[in-house]
């Protein structure tokens, strides 16, 4: 399966089915996940946390999931740069408003919501593209999301947010634009326990792989306006608290 989606995704191909029998829990999914890692070669720079549908909790052993964000496909969003993202023609395509948090010397120590705090170094706003050849990567749950990278394609850095250590980041407005129009708007009140929650579960799952987290990993929160679908040609713009601003333009790989 993880060779599958390896060949897809270099040979820009869609896959119109699952390439093999569909994971049906998450140690499953992200044994695939960790094949095609391995196989992929490329370094990571940061993991997509992701939420998993209240009614699929209890099933899958948690409302969460992750995927790799690979180096080379993190981009630079500041300095009025817009970057252009690549997505997969007859693929999943989709662009989501995110709060990032680089975490820097995470260490063995235990964390809990508030301490994990003490091991991020930045916040930052940003948008994450989800992509994958495999066009149903949403329908069929997230053990199947999470088996190819977790529907990641990308991460463009916004401007960091200066005083995110004493401001309410959960009460932070956020609105998102598609080609100019308002698609979606939120705050991170409607993300479980927040960005820091997302963290936290991210270093306690990738503990549990046996993943190492290297300072300077980005971890890409989780959507907050929601998942909005997108098509290549298009602009996605998100606006946090009003005067963060970062874009991006998909086109087709």
């Amino acid at each position: 399966m993880a060779r599958a989606f390896l060949a897809a995704r270099a040979e820009m191909t869609p896959l119109t089915d699952y390439p093999g029998a569909m994971p049906q829990t998450m140690a499953e999914a992200y044994a695939v996940q960790d094949a095609a890692i391995a196989l992929d070669g490329r370094r990571v720079g940061g993991w997509k946390v992701g939420r998993i549908a209240p009614d699929l909790v209890d099933r899958f052993g948690g409302n969460r999931l992750t995927g790799p964000i690979f180096t080379d496909e993190i981009m630079d969003g500041t300095a009025g740069e817009v970057p252009a993202m690549g997505v997969y023609a007859g693929g999943f395509a989709a662009a989501e408003a995110e709060v990032l948090l680089r975490l820097g010397d995470v260490g063995a120590r235990d964390y809990d919501i508030e301490t994990v705090k003490d091991c991020i170094d930045e916040v930052r706003t940003g948008i994450e593209i989800a992509s994958s050849p495999f066009a149903g990567i949403n329908r069929h749950g997230p053990a199947v999301t999470a088996s190819d990278y977790g529907n990641n394609k990308g991460l463009v850095l916004g401007p960091a947010i200066p005083d995110w250590q004493s401001r309410d980041l959960l009460a932070m407005p956020v609105e998102f634009r598609i080609d100019g129009e308002r698609v979606g708007s939120a705050t991170m009140e409607t993300m479980l326990d927040g960005p820091f929650g997302s963290a936290l579960f991210l270093i306690r799952t990738l503990r549990e792989r046996g993943v190492a987290i290297p300072p300077g990993t980005w971890v890409s929160a989780g959507a907050i306006t929601g998942v909005h679908e997108i098509v290549a040609g298009q602009r996605a713009d998100a606006l946090f608290d009003g005067r963060f601003a970062v874009a991006c333009t998909v086109t087709h790989l």
